[in-house]
């Protein structure tokens, strides 16, 4: 392959690894080209899954080592284990330029850790943010922050918003970046000091790369009339969860309703085809993939208990933003 992109894949992090994580490789390279995975864990278990998905040896090289992070380590004690785990491992080869991208479905608070152990902050970014696709009426949003910073002032709800636009841009090139505060009112008065502070320098600042809408209401978020949401990480990630509960509560009651009577059952098999549009709607593996921002190099989070579909769509995020120049992009509008 000539100039390939080149994913560093933490292959034993997340459940039932390595063996979605192979199964999303074979899924994600069948249906792209120019890509080479830089595979990091245990031989002994990733050869055989690789034999029997049949994956090229031009596409993938497997970088050995026995030692991983577990789910249930602290942060702390998963930075103590050593330079030789999978997940340091991979992240180290993004440091040194062997790699383009990190992706990993393992301990969230580790990759976090070890990630700014490694790699640099984008100059005059205070703080990372985690970002995540999220579906709206028009097509889908960028959210953000996620959970990386309880805490957040005024500068880092601005510098969040240049972020977003910039992954908004690199993965959806022909849409108009539109970027929105979450806030608890759309009127000026409402919300306090610091989401009023942010809202003041987002509309005196001057900007190519998005357009700033004002506040939007949790109600909003799916309406499609912006596309890039900012908010601290608490309220970020209490919203998620709230989604993402809603949208599993409506699936269960309806598939419960649909099965419960023969007059559901006959009404399930007349509407087939809109209830497949429904549940690839609301299918969270297709959102998977939640990007690290603020950090010099691409780092990507994939959900840790996800299958190999939900798994192949992060690697498509990864392969979308490399050839978006993401961090690019964030520098230029950063400054």
């Amino acid at each position: 392959m000539n100039n390939p992109i080149k994913i560093a894949v933490d292959a034993m992090g997340g459940e039932d690894s390595p063996n979605k994580i192979i199964n999303g490789i074979k899924l994600h390279n069948s249906k792209s080209n120019q890509i080479f995975y830089n595979i990091f864990g245990d031989r002994d278990l990733i050869q055989p899954i690789i034999n029997k998905v049949e994956l090229s040896r031009d596409n993938y090289q497997i970088i050995h080592t026995k030692n991983y992070i577990k789910d249930e380590d602290s942060p702390l004690s998963a930075a103590k284990k050593g330079k030789d785990t999978s997940m340091w491992l991979s992240i180290e080869s993004l440091k040194n330029n062997e790699s383009d991208a990190i992706i990993s479905a393992g301990n969230t608070g580790a990759l976090f850790v070890i990630a700014k152990l490694n790699l640099k902050m984008i100059e005059k970014i205070d703080k990372p943010a985690l970002s995540a696709l999220w579906p709206n009426k028009n097509g889908m949003n960028i959210v953000l922050d996620l959970g990386a910073n309880v805490e957040c002032n005024e500068k880092n709800l601005f510098d969040f918003s240049v972020m977003g636009a910039a992954l908004h841009k690199s993965l959806f090139e022909k849409e108009e970046s539109k970027v929105a505060l979450l806030n608890i009112g759309s009127e000026e008065i409402k919300g306090n000091n610091i989401i009023k502070n942010a809202y003041q320098m987002l509309t005196d600042h001057k900007n190519s790369i998005f357009k700033f809408e004002g506040y939007i209401e949790g109600n909003q978020i799916m309406d499609g009339n912006v596309n890039v949401i900012v908010t601290d990480g608490f309220t970020g990630n209490v919203a998620l969860k709230t989604a993402e509960g809603t949208a599993n509560f409506i699936t269960s009651e309806l598939k419960y309703a649909l099965n419960s009577s023969l007059i559901g059952k006959i009404s399930a098999f007349l509407n087939i085809k809109n209830l497949k549009k429904l549940k690839k709607k609301l299918d969270p593996r297709l959102y998977n993939g939640a990007i690290l921002l603020g950090l010099d190099k691409p780092v990507i989070k994939s959900h840790g208990s996800t299958d190999e579909v939900g798994f192949a769509n992060s690697l498509k995020v990864c392969e979308k933003i490399i050839k978006g120049n993401l961090i690019d992009k964030i520098k230029r509008n950063i400054s």
